[in-house]
């Protein structure tokens, strides 16, 4: 059976992002290969609050769609078999329509609902929303490859 949720450490052993730039804390309600939700807990000492903007903190939009790239990656390197996914890597390659409705700001728990929208080959694309509670932060559409490590 296959898992429907992944801790931080699970989420690492997945992709080569590592702390402050590893940024999504779990992964789950897992539906192989199609969606997931993705829980990033930003907090009050999260490395970008310090310098954005000290007065008024807020998490950075392209952080938003990194964490949805991150999301992204690791629900499609989950969903491949290990020999499939071994020695490669899956890399952004487009951003369509990404929209910053509110500031993210620290002491929340940020919800990112993804969905694989298609694949094409090595070619996936995705589309994913942002919640805090039940508002919408953000919203977008990107699309990402699988590479072969170097």
């Amino acid at each position: 059976m296959e898992e429907k949720f992944l801790d931080k450490q699970q989420i690492a052993s997945l992709l080569p992002h590592r702390e402050p730039m590893l940024l999504i804390d779990e992964l789950h309600d897992i539906e192989k290969l199609t969606s997931a939700t993705a829980i990033v807990y930003v907090k009050t000492d999260s490395f970008f609050v310090q310098g954005h903007f000290p007065e008024n903190p807020i998490m950075p939009g392209v952080l938003i769609v990194e964490a949805f790239g991150q999301s992204a990656a690791a629900l499609t390197a989950h969903g491949l078999d290990k020999e499939t996914y071994d020695n490669k890597l899956v890399f952004l390659m487009g951003i369509e329509k990404a929209r910053f409705r509110k500031p993210v700001i620290p002491n929340c728990k940020l919800e990112l609902k993804i969905q694989a929208v298609r694949t094409h080959g090595r070619v996936w694309k995705y589309k994913g929303e942002a919640f805090v509670g039940e508002e919408k932060m953000a919203d977008a559409q990107w699309s990402a490859t699988i590479v072969d490590k170097k």
